[in-house]
Formats: C-alpha cells, sequence, structure tokens
C-alpha cells in the first residue's frame, strides 16, 4: 500500500482548493464474519485538509455505524466499521467532506449487500 502524505510532495498546484476539494472514491468490503466492513476512501489532493463524516444505514435507514476524520492527513484512506444489530440488507455508506468555515459536499453514496456469516458444523 502506498501512502500518500502531504508532505512528501511539495508541490501545491496540484492540489486542490477547499472548494474543489471532492470524494472521488468510497467502497466497502464485508469481512468474513458478516459484522464488519473494510472502507476505502480516497478524496483530491487537498492544499487544506478537510473533515469526513461516515455513516452506515440499514435497509430502514437506521444508522448502524458512523466515524469521523478531522483533517486527515492522508487522501486516501482505510479503516473498519462495525455493524451493529442483526445484518438487514441492504446497507448504505454515506461519506460527506465538508470545510467547518467553508464549502460542504453531498454525500457521496455506495449501496452493498452483506451475506450472514456460514454457520459453523463444528459438533461438540
Amino acid at each position: 500500500m502506498d501512502f500518500q502524505l502531504p508532505q512528501n510532495n511539495t508541490d501545491n498546484s496540484n492540489r486542490a482548493a477547499p472548494e474543489e476539494t471532492n470524494i472521488i472514491g468510497l467502497s466497502a468490503q464485508p469481512y468474513p464474519d458478516g459484522y464488519r466492513l473494510r472502507v476505502n476512501l480516497e478524496i483530491t489532493p487537498f492544499q487544506v485538509r478537510p473533515y469526513i463524516e461516515v455513516i452506515l444505514r440499514d435497509a430502514d435507514g437506521d444508522e448502524v455505524a458512523s466515524t469521523n476524520f478531522v483533517e486527515p492527513m492522508s487522501w486516501k484512506l482505510e479503516f473498519t466499521m462495525h455493524i451493529r444489530g442483526e445484518l438487514h440488507n441492504p446497507y448504505a455508506l454515506s461519506a460527506r467532506l465538508y470545510y467547518p468555515d467553508g464549502p460542504a459536499q453531498e454525500p457521496f453514496i455506495y449501496t452493498f449487500n452483506v451475506e450472514p456469516p456460514a454457520a459453523s458444523s463444528d459438533a461438540a
């Protein structure tokens, strides 16, 4: 995995101003246990570090997980989210990029299903 830390690149001409900073990729891969997700989020290289709000909702629209990033150092983020409660497909993962005193972006949404874990065949 390559880390793209802002301090590794001193050329600010390739970085977006706050009004041009956007989420360009969002995906989620369920872990085999059916209750954790590997989330990948990519944003445009930025001049000013943004805030990011990530919310996972089930089929009823209930929030089952959430997290916030305050001024992330990198524009490629990978993290794990834990699904609370019983599985209720489909899930919608939304990510919103914003600046507290500046522009905000509409949420970027990724929809997917989570397969329940396979039943254990071990007999006691």
